[in-house]
């Protein structure tokens, strides 16, 4: 026990104090994980993101396969709202850890971490660590297309260590995120020279207004096993800084549509391109992935409610599930809140971490054995 909560404190410290910002490059923190799998083999896949950025994901393994997997992502949201330090890593009297990305997911992948390292050499054990979770999804597909070692492990299941409470999720939620642009005339506005893309973006939404609204009451695009029942379907504007005194070339709404696995997202996406082509708006998507969901009474699922004592539950937002299923089935558990990530005040109680490594090992083993 000692050494794990020497090892969780170090490593959460130090993964915190590193920047990795979804927009940034995520080799430093991938480069102090790899330092602490000593005895692991360690598969390292590089990408360019869109930006150009070089990032870096890691597949770790010990023993022979058939065993489980834990995933964890490296990066985090922006450090948006902070006061203080957001990589800080200041740990006050009462073991709370502070800082961007503490509890979303650094200490969670620390706990992980630490359980692996302590399996009994029998137990076969894979880390998947991935990057841009909180963006694309990018680093978990570079896993699931080019990983020969995650092949070679044979996964029987995968434990996404997102903070849940320690409260296994069976299933998610996942996203199509339109981007919607309608484009006008640039010019002084007093002119009369221009074209406001705005005046096409508008009739455009009033029918999303339509569309947000008929899935909160129509009951055949609700789904009564998640809270809440019916889909997100989320709105942000953006002008790209035009002033006031010029007509608007381009207008951008982007709209994040959830939606779980009994739910077909067909109706609503040809609702968007109909209304998009009636207003001569341009629409481009970009899917998350199919919403990972395994039954109530799955082994795995049943195996995660034993040793956690918890009873498997659904959940509204999105993990790297939505891509690593592709790999092996996931049950998405892991130590802290939710509700504490992507605030400026985000913390991990290092005691929540400790907690959590003897039932990811107890999984870990069984999972093994069967």
């Amino acid at each position: 026990m000692a050494d794990d909560i020497s090892l969780i404190t170090e490593l959460t410290r130090d993964l915190v104090m590193l920047d990795s910002r979804s927009f940034v490059s995520n080799m430093p923190v991938a480069e102090r994980l790899e330092a602490s799998l000593a005895g692991f083999d360690v598969e390292r896949l590089e990408y360019e993101d869109a930006a150009g950025v070089t990032k870096r994901v890691l597949v770790a393994h010990r023993g022979g396969p058939g065993g489980i997997g834990f995933s964890g992502h490296m990066d985090t949201v922006p450090d948006t709202g902070w006061q203080n330090d957001p990589w800080s890593a200041r740990i006050d009297a009462d073991g709370v850890l502070m800082g961007l990305g503490s509890t979303d997911m650094k200490g969670p992948i620390a706990a992980a971490i630490a359980a692996a390292r302590g399996l009994p050499a029998a137990v076969p054990i894979t880390l998947l660590l991935t990057t841009d979770e909180e963006t694309t999804k990018q680093g978990a597909r570079v896993i699931a297309e080019r990983s020969a070692l995650a092949r070679r492990a044979g996964l029987r299941g995968i434990l996404v260590v997102e903070p849940t409470r320690m409260r296994p999720v069976r299933g998610h939620r996942s996203h199509i995120a339109f981007t919607c642009v309608a484009t006008g005339v640039q010019a002084h506005s007093s002119t009369g020279e221009g074209r406001n893309a705005n005046w096409d973006l508008i009739p455009f939404l009033a029918e999303m207004k339509q569309v947000f609204e008929r899935l909160r009451t129509d009951r055949s695009l609700q789904d009564p096993a998640y809270q809440p029942p019916f889909s997100d379907f989320n709105l942000v504007i953006d002008n790209h800084g035009t002033a006031v005194n010029v007509t608007v070339p381009v207008a951008t709404a982007r709209i994040k549509f959830r939606y779980s696995a009994s739910i077909d997202p067909a109706p609503i996406r040809e609702a968007v391109h109909q209304a998009a082509r009636r207003h001569g708006v341009a629409v481009t998507e970009a899917e998350e992935g199919r919403p990972p969901e395994l039954a109530v009474d799955d082994a795995f699922v049943r195996l995660c409610e034993r040793r956690t004592g918890q009873a498997a539950t659904t959940a509204p937002f999105g993990t790297d599930a939505s891509v690593l299923q592709a790999v092996a089935p996931c049950v998405v558990c892991g130590p802290s809140d939710i509700g504490v990530a992507h605030r400026p005040d985000e913390a991990v109680r290092l005691a929540d971490l400790v907690a959590a490594v003897p039932v990811f090992r107890a999984i870990a083993a069984d999972m093994a054995a069967r």
